[in-house]
């Protein structure tokens, strides 16, 4: 074993609840890249102002008829459900997926409903940056974090409304699927950080109850989501845990669609979710064809500072390649619900396909075209030695507010091989 291999190996062996290996495979990297405050302070800006946009849009969705809605790539089950507004923001934890030159910054795509990267970005970034000597410029994130999740719940707690008020102790659940360690580490990091009465549980631990079970006109058991204990929950924070997969969940005995049975749980108020149902209406791609329709056509919808806005960060989007082939420009073919650069396909402008990725989980999602963007390239650290690879930022975007920033590394379709890149400030170089 090479000496920095061991010293990686120390190192993040430190850390406790991370996966900086993945599948047997380097994930974090011990690496940084610099950056100055300068450009941290341009890609929050940059967020502030992109997240303005999409949340001034959630309103505009929740008016869609159901046929436009079918048309923008929503499931037909979760139609009702989005339009709720449970809390007075539209997603609690968001990240902005961004380009970012000397020259511009430009939104690839947002993850409003479950994202993850948040253990790496709000906690690890700054163990990374104390060992190279670097200032962390995610250093007062986590509080913010914590703040905005404590209120998240307080909120959700009240949206349930007089039910609440002969319970001593609410049933707080964090949970996820307890064989995937990427999503059980970050959703126990989120349970840590909020500091609440609360319990972890498995996503298989839980038992819905879709209605009440009565006997003699008393009821026995109220309708409403179960802990293993046989309590009932008031909030379930479900932060790995998408919509659109939840929706199809079926019980293998009883072929039962439970995902919707626990949807209109929420509706009823008998279950508060987190993220809340606002932040899957902002989780399609196809969001950001109408916002780019709406700009195309000036419309009155957005003021003109945030026409501005929508033309410096946003990427031409629309629901067809057509615009693409006629002025020969170079196009992406996103699924409207994909993750991970699963079934990305890349295009030159004559519609000859040059890249893609190999997985093709999200096929019968409805395909979203974006202009494409070459992400730069950066040499970076490895335990096989050094590497050139393209870089994205994330920026998360939290009750509305621009917060922790990070790095992936990897191809230029960034997918879940991709590697975790912290970032720090040196102050000596920019003082110099």
């Amino acid at each position: 074993m090479n000496t920095f291999r061991q010293e990686r190996q120390r190192f993040f062996e430190n850390i406790e609840g991370f996966w900086h290996d993945l599948f047997n495979t380097e994930y974090a990297l011990y690496d940084v890249k610099k950056e100055t405050t300068a450009g941290i302070n341009r890609i929050r800006q940059a967020a502030e102002r992109i997240g303005h946009i999409l949340f001034k849009a959630a309103p505009l969705l929740r008016q869609l008829d159901e046929e436009t809605l079918l048309q923008l790539g929503f499931p037909k089950p979760a139609l009702s459900f989005i339009r709720l507004q449970t809390l007075p923001f539209e997603s609690v934890i968001a990240r902005l997926d961004l380009a970012v030159t000397a020259d511009e910054i430009k939104l690839l795509e947002v993850n409003s409903d479950t994202p993850t990267f948040i253990k790496e970005t709000f906690s690890v970034n700054g163990e990374v940056c104390k060992a190279f000597g670097l200032i962390n410029p995610n250093e007062t994130c986590a509080k913010e974090l914590r703040e905005a999740i404590q209120l998240a719940l307080k909120m959700a707690l009240q949206s349930l409304g007089k039910r609440e008020a002969h319970r001593r102790s609410p049933s707080i659940v964090f949970s996820s699927h307890n064989d995937h360690e990427e999503d059980r580490l970050t959703t126990k990091y989120l349970q840590e950080l909020a500091g609440l009465p609360s319990q972890y549980l498995g996503l298989s631990q839980l038992r819905l109850v879709p209605e009440s079970i009565t006997e003699n006109g008393q009821i026995l058991i109220e309708k409403g989501l179960y802990d293993s204990h046989g309590e009932k929950i008031d909030v379930l924070y479900r932060q790995t845990y998408p919509i659109e997969h939840l929706v199809e969940d079926e019980d293998p005995a009883t072929k039962e669609k439970v995902g919707q049975l626990l949807l209109k749980l929420v509706e009823e108020k008998e279950l508060a979710i987190i993220n809340p149902p606002s932040a899957f209406l902002l989780q399609s791609k196809a969001v950001m064809a109408l916002i780019w329709g709406l700009h195309e056509e000036e419309h009155a919808f957005f003021t003109a500072e945030e026409h501005e806005w929508i033309h410096s960060y946003f990427l031409p989007t629309y629901l067809d390649e057509d615009y693409f082939l006629e002025q020969e420009i170079s196009y992406v073919k996103k699924p409207s619900f994909g993750r991970e650069g699963d079934t990305v396909e890349i295009f030159s402008g004559s519609g000859e396909k040059v890249a893609e990725d190999a997985h093709k989980t999200y096929q019968d999602s409805l395909p979203v075209y974006q202009q494409f963007i070459k992400l730069p390239k950066t040499v970076i650290q490895t335990v096989n030695g050094s590497k050139n690879a393209h870089y994205m930022y994330g920026c998360f975007y939290i009750n509305g507010q621009a917060s922790a920033i990070g790095i992936r590394a990897g191809r230029q379709i960034t997918d879940n091989e991709a590697y975790f890149l912290p970032v720090g400030i040196d102050i000596e170089e920019e003082n110099k």
